[in-house]
């Protein structure tokens, strides 16, 4: 009998890309205009860090999909898993970056992983 996987999807290829939506003002550095390592925090409840797939939207469609969006920020999903994490599709047009604790449960690793995606993301969107 085969393996139930866990996702009805193929795992991404290490070439996509992916969108992480910049909801709050705090989690982009006024100074350097950068991704901080906060916009990677794993919150409870959650699965993951919720990222959209680049090739099912743009970064303006990402942004639409929230009330307030203060900026896109793109990542390929091999600088993820380069660093131990892995991206998990869970439907057309979104995914979850797995793999990270919550900061209660190890803070200096969920600061190290926040910190290393935070150094990979590129902002590509922010409204006029």
């Amino acid at each position: 009998m085969a393996e139930a996987s866990m996702s009805q999807f193929e795992p991404l290829p290490v070439d996509a890309v992916v969108y992480r939506a910049i909801l709050r003002k705090q989690w982009i550095n006024e100074d350097t205009g950068r991704v901080k390592a906060d916009a990677y925090f794993l919150r409870a409840g959650e699965p993951g860090i919720s990222v959209n797939l680049a090739n099912a939207c743009s970064p303006e469609q990402c942004a639409g999909l929230f009330r307030k969006c203060y900026a896109v920020a793109s990542i390929e999903v091999r600088c993820i898993r380069e660093i131990g994490l892995d991206v998990e599709q869970d439907s057309v047009n979104h995914a979850n970056i797995v793999g990270l604790p919550y900061r209660e449960d190890d803070l200096a690793e969920a600061e190290r992983l926040a910190g290393l995606l935070a150094k990979r993301s590129q902002i590509v969107w922010q409204p006029q």
